[in-house]
């Protein structure tokens, strides 16, 4: 029989909240360096230069989800090197 597992309560009666393990990651805008922010999207995820192209045509746009939280960060700081802004979801 399946058996439910709960949050421990801590000290005062809060649950601990469980960190996210998964993130997406959002191209929210593009700033003054379109073609750099073109070319940290093919760095990052290995499409090719219309893909990118039309993701940075069709800003926000989720550039990858479900990614661990080291990948989206080092994401974020490539994106953001380039001039866009990113937010993680």
């Amino acid at each position: 029989a399946p058996v439910a597992l709960a949050a421990a309560p801590v000290a005062g009666g809060e649950e601990v909240a469980e960190e996210k393990s998964s993130f997406n990651v959002e191209l929210t805008t593009l700033g003054d360096n379109k073609i750099g922010v073109i070319k940290a999207i093919r760095e990052v995820t290995q499409l090719g230069l219309k893909e990118a192209k039309d993701m940075t045509d069709n800003v926000p746009v989720m550039i990858k989800e479900g990614v661990a939280k080291e990948e989206a960060e080092e994401m974020k700081k490539k994106l953001s090197e380039a001039g866009a802004t990113i937010s993680l979801k």
